[in-house]
């Protein structure tokens, strides 16, 4: 919660700091800040259409640049090694139990509060555009407009698949949560392992090795950062595009015959 609180303030703080005098000749933090909102705001129009992305932008926005901050905050010296408990390794800081500073994503109690928060988005914008009625028709109901015994087997069919569509939006926010921070915990165990790994060769050798091992390791969990921050904001985008935009496609395609 501590370091959760840290990254919102991180955040918060750059977010002031860039708007707070803005001008048409941007400073460097507007300059970087307008960047990000016009790139990930691209992004998110591309997949979930105008219509959706002038509603789910802020949350979607939101969630790519929190999840990147919390999941590279996990890198810096001291998160998640600086605690109570044995010490171990040549400095005498790593704790085997209870670290004073956590990743707030290598926490699963984290990732599922991110996770039912985007669902409960998808959720009321799939409502506000389709209607209860239009979502249960759209999951439900049968598909080609086949008709006599044919369109009753088919409505059977489609009924069975409805049902596993319910069953695969309600296990979302699990499936969101756990592969986040699963990703994010294995990183941060990789990482400590890789420190300890010649913790019993002596106080020099031990040094070195806690200090070199590791490094090619933080280069690939920076890269896992991004792009765990990427698949869970492009995951919420899909969702949310699948529920809300088929009618359009279907207005369109009248349209056009």
């Amino acid at each position: 919660v501590l370091v959760a609180l840290c990254v919102l303030a991180v955040v918060l703080w750059f977010s002031r700091k860039a708007t707070k005098n803005m001008s048409l000749v941007p400073h460097k933090a507007q300059n970087m800040f307008e960047f990000i909102v016009e790139f990930l705001y691209g992004q998110v129009e591309g997949i979930v259409g105008a219509k959706q992305a002038r509603l789910a932008f802020p949350l979607l926005g939101t969630l790519f640049i929190y999840i990147l901050v919390s999941n590279w905050f996990g890198l810096l010296p001291g998160v998640g090694t600086i605690g109570w408990g044995e010490p171990t390794g040549p400095l005498s800081i790593k704790a085997a139990h209870d670290p004073l500073l956590r990743p707030p994503t290598a926490d699963l109690n984290a990732t599922i509060g991110l996770s039912v928060s985007a669902f409960l988005v998808w959720l009321f914008l799939t409502i506000k555009e389709v209607g209860v009625w239009g979502f249960l028709v759209h999951t439900f109901g049968p598909k080609g407009g086949l008709k006599g015994i044919m369109g009753f087997a088919v409505a059977a069919v489609f009924l069975f698949v409805g049902a596993i569509e319910i069953v695969s939006i309600a296990i979302r926010p699990v499936t969101l949560s756990i592969r986040l921070f699963g990703n994010i915990f294995a990183g941060e165990n990789v990482l400590h392992t890789m420190s300890d790994l010649l913790a019993g060769q002596g106080p020099v050798l031990g040094f070195l090795g806690s200090i070199a091992l590791p490094l090619p390791f933080y280069f690939m969990e920076l890269l896992v950062g991004l792009l765990q921050a990427i698949v869970f904001t492009l995951l919420c985008s899909v969702y949310i595009q699948l529920s809300t935009t088929h009618d359009d496609h279907g207005h369109e395609e009248n349209g056009h015959h």
